[in-house]
């Protein structure tokens, strides 16, 4: 194959992991919870390429023929966070969760970034949802000029400024210097949470950025560009990957953007691997537990899809799969959800209909990936394109 596309639907889980417990996710599912809350799903795109078909759906309709192949894969490293799961995606499964903060960060690391960043102090430094700490601490931020500080259930320390009165770089510059004093605790990402407004009506920008400790072993991207293959990313791939492997990346605002973006690549690519992240599933939907934010997002993603389709050609690959889960409709946290990720599989002249069951790895993903495009896989996971070879039926 000439090219390969993965897109993430960023925190679509389809249920809960049988170790979901020990995470407080027991009964979670994103995809059928969403559905029920919001009164239904529209997708008929995804339907049809078999999201229906898959082990534990039932809020969309089986398909009678799937024009693709269609399963769930498990997480094998133990975690629920992006980077894990785009990392075990590419081949690089974790065997030890990223620390987390629940007491927020030590005293001296703040002191360290305040004194290095020249800050009069930070707020906050506790868990907090994104939204929430904005609405309840912008105002001082702004009144004082210090950043606030949190972080969540995953390894993140979040920084977030305002674009204009703290200003746009300087919020850069302060999270690559908390980058550098983080390294030490093995932080996962410091991220970069620039907002605008004025109190009461404050807004965070597409402007974040993800500065990610970078993966601890060679990945699929790594191999590719090794062979000269190019690779793409586009949407906050770049940032999780810490540029590692990634050839051209492609800044986006939301998801209509990223798919936009995709498609006008997918037109003009002659060889290589798209890699695409789809990120406001998760983060407008997800952690604001918003289900009918969600299903529309997911129906809007439906006709971009279908539009995107039309810039395939004979021998491309498109798979569609997630990182983890945020089922939208749990109220006890804001936090994502260990789950099943889908994975849709399809392509002009691809066997159409092949049940791919439930994988035991997001790593085989990429190992499809690998050697769809030429390679042979690296061994973290198990390519299922055999199964989809021979004509397409649909």
């Amino acid at each position: 194959m000439e090219r390969v596309f993965v897109l993430v639907l960023d925190s679509l889980g389809v249920g809960a992991m049988p170790d979901a417990d020990r995470f407080g996710d027991a009964g979670a599912h994103a995809l059928d919870h969403l559905a029920d809350a919001a009164g239904g799903l529209e997708v008929p795109r995804l339907q049809a390429l078999g999201l229906g078909s898959i082990e534990g759906v039932r809020s969309v309709p089986r398909a009678a023929a799937p024009a693709g192949a269609f399963g769930r894969a498990a997480e094998r490293s133990p975690g629920k966070d992006t980077q894990t799961g785009h990392w075990e995606m590419m081949g690089c499964p974790l065997s030890r969760a990223f620390p987390v903060f629940p007491e927020g960060f030590p005293q001296e690391v703040i002191d360290e970034l305040a004194r290095r960043a020249g800050l009069d102090g930070v707020l906050w430094n506790k868990p907090a949802s994104g939204t929430e700490v904005i609405e309840r601490l912008g105002e001082e931020h702004l009144a004082t000029g210090r950043p606030i500080v949190y972080t969540s259930a995953d390894s993140v320390f979040q920084i977030a400024a305002h674009a204009e009165s703290f200003g746009l770089e300087r919020l850069y510059e302060v999270s690559r210097i908390a980058r550098s004093i983080v390294d030490r605790l093995g932080v996962g990402r410091v991220i970069a949470r620039p907002f605008v407004g004025a109190p009461g009506a404050f807004r965070r920008t597409y402007d974040r950025r993800d500065f990610a400790m970078p993966p601890p072993r060679e990945t699929v991207l790594d191999r590719l560009r090794r062979q000269g293959i190019p690779v793409v990313g586009v949407g906050k791939i770049g940032d999780i990957f810490s540029g590692r492997g990634i050839g051209e990346s492609i800044h986006t605002e939301g998801n209509r953007d990223g798919m936009r973006a995709t498609t006008e690549v997918a037109r003009k690519l002659e060889r290589g691997f798209v890699f695409v992240n789809l990120v406001d599933f998760d983060t407008l939907y997800g952690h604001r537990r918003d289900p009918r934010g969600y299903r529309a997002a997911l129906e809007a993603f439906d006709e971009d899809y279908a539009r995107f389709e039309t810039a395939l050609r004979p021998g491309d690959l498109a798979i569609l799969t997630a990182d983890h889960g945020n089922d939208p409709t749990k109220r006890e946290t804001t936090d994502h959800t260990r789950e099943y990720v889908p994975v849709l599989a399809a392509g002009p002249g691809l066997r159409a209909g092949v049940d791919l069951g439930t994988r035991s790895s997001f790593a085989d993903v990429g190992a499809t990936v690998e050697e769809a495009l030429g390679l042979a896989p690296s061994g973290a996971g198990e390519s299922f394109l055999g199964g989809l070879a021979g004509r397409s039926r649909a």
